[in-house]
This record gives C-alpha cells, sequence and structure tokens, in this order.
C-alpha cells in the first residue's frame, strides 16, 4: 500500500482505482479483479466513475457536490437484505458500484469518498444519520445522508438519494439529525443545522467493517 493521495493511474492493461481516507491510506484494486467479481457492467461502472472523477478535479466546490450526488444517485436502490442478505450492511463503493445497487448509507458512503477523491476536505463533510418523515408514511424512517459544511457553524447541504436535488439542511424539514460521523470522529446532533457536539473519534463497528474491506 502506498502513501499517496488522491491519483487515479491507467496501465496498458490493468485499471487501477484509488480512493483515500483522511488518514491517507490509499487501496489499490485491479480493474480485472473487478470485472471477475462483478462482471462487465460493474467494469462499466468503475470506468465511468473515473471519468467523473476526472472531469471535476478543479471545479468549484458546488460544481463537484452536484455532478458526485447525480452520478451516485442513477445507482439503483436496494434494500441490504435483498442484495447482501443481511439487515444492515454497509458497503464499501467498489461493492457498491460492483452489485450496482444499494441503500442510503452506500449512497452517503459513496459520495463522500468521491468527494475526498477530488480535493473536498474531510472536516467539511459528514455522514449523518437522520430520522426521515416522508408524506405518505405515518412513522419516521431510519435514513443517511452526506451534508457537506462550507464552515464548521454553517448550514450544511444536504446531499440526499430521496431528494435528489442539493438542499440546505434548513430547508429540508423532513430530516431530524441524529448523529455524524467521517473518517476522523463522531458527532451528535444538537439541532437540525449547526452545534454538532464532537463524541471522539469515529470507533461505528460498521464504519471499521466497511473500512477494512476497502
Amino acid at each position: 500500500m502506498k502513501h499517496i493521495v488522491f491519483i487515479v493511474t491507467f496501465l496498458s492493461v490493468s485499471f487501477y482505482f484509488l480512493y483515500a481516507s483522511s488518514l491517507h491510506n490509499i487501496s489499490i484494486v485491479d480493474f480485472k479483479k473487478i470485472e471477475k467479481k462483478y462482471g462487465k457492467q460493474a467494469a462499466k461502472r468503475v470506468l465511468l466513475w473515473d471519468q467523473m472523477i476526472q472531469s471535476i478535479k478543479g471545479k468549484k466546490i458546488v460544481r463537484k457536490l452536484k455532478v458526485v450526488n447525480d452520478f451516485f444517485n442513477k445507482i439503483r436502490y436496494m434494500s441490504d437484505q435483498k442484495v447482501w442478505h443481511k439487515k444492515d450492511y454497509w458497503a464499501s463503493p467498489f461493492e457498491f458500484l460492483g452489485v450496482g445497487a444499494g441503500d442510503c448509507e452506500d449512497y452517503a458512503i459513496a459520495k463522500y469518498f468521491a468527494l475526498r477523491a477530488v480535493g473536498v476536505p474531510d472536516k467539511k463533510l459528514k455522514i449523518t444519520y437522520v430520522k426521515l418523515k416522508s408524506r405518505n408514511k405515518k412513522y419516521e424512517e431510519s435514513h443517511m445522508v452526506l451534508n457537506y459544511y462550507n464552515k464548521p457553524n454553517s448550514t450544511p447541504i444536504v446531499l440526499d438519494n430521496v431528494n435528489k436535488s442539493l438542499k440546505l439542511a434548513s430547508k429540508r424539514k423532513d430530516l431530524k439529525p441524529i448523529y455524524s460521523f467521517n473518517a476522523s470522529g463522531l458527532w451528535a446532533a444538537q439541532n437540525k443545522t449547526k452545534n454538532l457536539k464532537k463524541q471522539g473519534k469515529n470507533k461505528l463497528k460498521k464504519w471499521q467493517s466497511m473500512m477494512s474491506r476497502i
């Protein structure tokens, strides 16, 4: 494993797909292995991922957020039970692209790593566990989104696979944040838009399991 940040390299017969956590640890996956494990369509999705990443490097932040959000929102929604035969499974971006389906946390995690790969600082991104109140449902549902903070205490922009338009958290009356996390920490939500209280390092078991597979 090489400690190199955010490089995607093409070799003559192999495509190397890289993404990094805030700890700057890179996982390198051989393109042929992706095709062998998940099939040709998965390989095409990874190539499209790379093209998307390359196209927005150096672009303004709003452009990065929109392109990444739109790219992953095109992937089919499917429950963990149907995809992985488990009640709750946090897929790595490779797995999400590989099977071409996933649920809310898979979208949020994939968007997080994609934005890290195009230079968005870890401190500005937080995957947020929320309660979602749908119009046609009586009870709130567990849900996950990705929040982008321009400044530490600013109202974040929400990247979501349910409401697919970028919106400020203050405009998302249907979301009630519970806690947030990224590679470097865990925060308890104090209200809808700001005042996150840090709880310490991210020791979530499902996150650690997902990172071990990267």
